[in-house]
């Protein structure tokens, strides 16, 4: 997935979570989520905290070259520890309690994503970026590393089904399982 694709993919999630949370109630502010312990208020405060580490990462130099992928980036390692996840937890809680009620989050949200968006697109294409634990990996890079992409045009699927399916709010099923399994496909470590 290139540069000007992944920003495509960004800006259209985003897009749908902002007018997904623009209309809940209160209540429904507080509902608990697939992404245990978090409420759906938590949860959009995770989405804000990451989003939020971007202008920092875009300021900093640019790597002379990426050293990791995205697969590589979110692997099951002690960045989904007990200890980090507790962490990431409470930033994400801290995130959510800022914003007065629901409207003003969606608000703040849509503000937050289209900051990095524009920051975003004004990068070049094969941006280098130094993540938040060190590593040096492509700005655009989203998924899978490039040398899965081939791999997943074998799915056939179009670029929002493989992201449901690749974030979980698609279920695979046996055989999709098993085919991406025989491709060689790694699935993010995404909690």
């Amino acid at each position: 997935m290139g540069h000007d694709q992944a920003l495509e993919a960004f800006q259209l999630e985003c897009g749908a979570l902002g007018d997904a949370v623009a209309g809940l109630s209160d209540a429904e502010w507080n509902l608990p989520t697939r992404c245990t312990p978090w409420t759906v208020r938590d949860l959009l405060g995770h989405v804000c905290v990451v989003i939020d580490w971007l202008p920092a990462i875009l300021d900093a130099p640019s790597p002379p070259e990426a050293e990791i992928s995205a697969v590589e980036y979110y692997r099951p390692d002690d960045r989904f520890s007990p200890q980090t996840d507790a962490k990431r937890i409470a930033l994400a809680q801290d995130r959510a309690a800022r914003p007065a009620d629901g409207g003003a989050f969606a608000e703040d949200f849509a503000a937050t994503w289209r900051r990095a968006y524009r920051l975003c697109r004004d990068q070049p294409g094969g941006r280098t970026v130094r993540t938040r634990h060190g590593g040096a990996m492509l700005l655009a890079e989203l998924l899978l590393g490039a040398e899965h992409a081939p791999a997943a045009d074998k799915l056939e699927w179009s670029r929002s089904r493989f992201l449901r399916k690749a974030t979980g709010r698609e279920l695979l099923n046996e055989a999709e399982a098993a085919q991406a399994e025989r491709l060689g496909i790694r699935w993010l470590a995404l909690g």
